[in-house]
């Protein structure tokens, strides 16, 4: 069987398997736990297929298996595969429609459409396999910015985790934080800073098969869709955010959604 036969083979059971676990559980942030391991699986797939003797595909595989590494810890540490560690928004979303069009949205797009995505943004890989040429200079510099990428992802999340936990002690303290949401460090600079490092990471990963075929090829469209739910993401969290602190509609004003940007002036200022 081909690399990419046996990729689907594993495609198709992580599908069965996270709906099968939502559906008994009622819990539905099973793709969410199996979001940092899958990917890394597929891509080593690929260069296992290569006999782990391609350089590109090895490097391919390095920087997939850090980002997995980091992001299954930041997981973990915020509880996400402990039990009824649930992403809070799909709660929210369930409580707006009926049930039986969530178990339509839950097959259709929390599982399948997500775990397409797990595939596609590691399909670049086979493209690498498929074209086995020699690493060029764009490929050290997308390794480079790869790397850099995931740095910046790693700052972004500890300054997150880190002002949770102040937050935290402050509300057990019988204190009202303030503020009350981070607007420091890179959060300064974009609303969602861990967003678009995330992103650009697969990017970079893209761009390392497109420089194996020496063309931009189909598996771009790992990368975009991964982008458009990203935005679908951002929009749907801020909206549950600016319920909750109406103060934030002053910080989307003045800060870069996604891609981090100098800070606009207040109005008042301007």
């Amino acid at each position: 069987m081909s690399a990419f036969g046996v990729c689907l083979w594993v495609f198709a059971g992580t599908c069965a398997g996270c709906w099968l676990l939502s559906v008994i559980t009622r819990e539905y942030s099973w793709v969410d736990r199996i979001w940092s391991l899958v990917p890394v699986a597929y891509v080593a797939i690929f260069a296992g297929a290569a006999g782990f003797a391609d350089a590109r595909l090895n490097v391919m595989l390095a920087l997939v298996a850090l980002w997995g590494a980091r992001l299954t810890f930041n997981f973990a540490r915020k509880g996400g595969y402990a039990r009824g560690g649930e992403d809070y928004r799909w709660a929210v979303l369930r409580a707006k429609m009926r049930p039986g069009l969530f178990q339509l949205f839950n097959l259709f797009f929390i599982t399948i459409y997500q775990n397409v995505i797990l595939l596609l943004i590691a399909l670049p890989a086979w493209t690498a396999l498929e074209h086995r040429t020699p690493l060029g200079a764009g490929d050290v510099a997308a390794a480079v910015l790869g790397l850099a990428f995931l740095a910046g992802e790693t700052v972004a999340d500890q300054q997150q985790w880190n002002f949770h936990r102040w937050k935290a002690r402050e509300q057990q303290a019988g204190r009202t934080p303030e503020p009350r949401f981070l607007q420091r460090g890179l959060f300064r600079f974009s609303r969602h800073p861990n967003f678009f490092f995330e992103q650009a990471q697969w990017w970079m990963v893209f761009l390392l098969g497109a420089f194996a075929a020496a063309a931009v090829t189909w598996t771009i469209a790992g990368a975009v869709l991964l982008t458009l739910l990203f935005i679908g993401s951002t929009v749907f969290t801020e909206s549950i955010t600016r319920g909750r602190y109406p103060e934030y509609a002053q910080y989307q004003r003045r800060t870069s959604p996604i891609v981090p940007w100098w800070p606009r002036r207040a109005a008042g200022r301007a």
